[in-house]
């Protein structure tokens, strides 16, 4: 049958609407990846701290080239995040808008996410070759991975570690105040562990992480703060079986992407002294994909796990869980890892996440 022929028997109504939302698609992926540039050069501080404003005064305060800022303002105008006044030709970033796009956003800084579009196209000629040959990636392969990470952590994790995360785990600020040794596993570049060990001098710090440039930075941040109770180590989890070592242990956002994570919860519970508690943080998305059609961000957390979490998986030989392994998952593994109690945890401002307390 012809192209023409089955034109004729389509709901064209249908498909021209169709056509319009993969033509919005497009469009958004443009603005987020703008996003990412405009986050990473701190544009959006820069307008959120400005009264609207013409594109040379905005070039000006942030430091930058006028012609770029111009056409990147552009971008953000017709993405209906600033907003333009064509009679004097001044850009303006409402303050309703900048609640979620800036440092100290109260909505959280979702500008910081944008950043994995940007990065999905800079790693699309490798994981083309990974969907054709079935190899897994590795984590070199990633540029500015960490970094994008630990913006997320620092938000996600640091900046409510002591108000709302590690009181989920009743009793270990106070343990922690007293002095007890703590480990976490895929500390990445450790800002978690930095903040504990700052907040809590009596305890002893440890951080494993495969990545050597990720620890390299953390260790660099423990010799500027001045600290001597936290230590970082580039360490392969895979195996690891330290036992009875540690009272309290924590892993944010670090285990699905593990060759084996089954093995190494098990292991980690083995680590902890008893009485010890396990913190654990991943997406809080369902194992199962029709339930995850109204879950924040589904479809980037999906991208993600695609070229980054699932790759990173296949490429230590491990199952390639994904990011959206599912909640379901995770606490079957952890209470098949032989901890005496399991909770759940969902923050009513913090859906994307789920939070694990289980103890020895």
């Amino acid at each position: 049958m012809s192209l023409a022929a089955q034109a004729t028997e389509l709901d064209m109504n249908a498909a021209e609407a169709f056509a319009e939302t993969v033509a919005d698609t497009l469009n958004s992926g443009a603005v987020a990846t703008m996003m990412a540039i405009g986050h990473r050069l701190g544009l959006y501080d820069t307008l959120a701290g400005m009264p609207r404003a013409t594109s040379t005064a905005i070039a000006d305060k942030a430091g930058l080239a006028e012609r770029y800022v111009r056409e990147w303002l552009a971008v953000m105008v017709t993405g209906g995040i600033v907003f333009y006044d064509p009679a004097d030709r001044t850009y303006r970033l409402p303050a309703t808008h900048a609640a979620c796009l800036t440092s100290d956003a109260p909505l959280g800084n979702l500008a910081v996410y944008a950043q994995h579009v940007a990065l999905i196209g800079q790693i699309q000629d490798r994981v083309l070759s990974a969907f054709r040959t079935g190899e897994g990636m590795a984590y070199g392969d990633y540029p500015c991975f960490h970094e994008i990470m630990a913006e997320d952590s620092g938000q996600t994790v640091t900046a409510q570690l002591f108000d709302v995360i590690l009181p989920l785990a009743e009793g270990i600020i106070e343990r922690l105040e007293m002095g007890i040794d703590v480990l976490d596993a895929g500390c990445a570049r450790g800002s978690a562990l930095l903040a504990m060990a700052e907040r809590f001098p009596k305890s002893r710090f440890l951080g494993y992480d495969l990545c050597a440039d990720a620890i390299a930075y953390a260790n660099d941040q423990v010799r500027v703060k001045g600290l001597q109770n936290v230590h970082f180590e580039t360490r392969d989890l895979t195996g690891y079986d330290e036992k009875a070592r540690f009272d309290f242990i924590t892993s944010f956002d670090a285990v699905h992407d593990q060759k084996d994570p089954q093995a190494l919860l098990k292991s980690l519970r083995g680590a902890l002294k008893p009485g010890g508690v396990y913190l654990m943080q991943d997406i809080g998305g369902s194992a199962k994909l029709e339930n995850n059609m109204d879950f924040p961000m589904a479809s980037l957390l999906y991208a993600v796990s695609c070229v980054h979490c699932t790759p990173v998986s296949l490429g230590q030989g491990g199952e390639g869980l994904g990011t959206m392994w599912g909640w379901e998952t995770a606490q079957a593994m952890l209470e098949n890892a032989g901890f005496s109690t399991v909770e759940r945890h969902v923050l009513p401002h913090d859906p994307m996440n789920v939070w694990f307390v289980s103890r020895a």
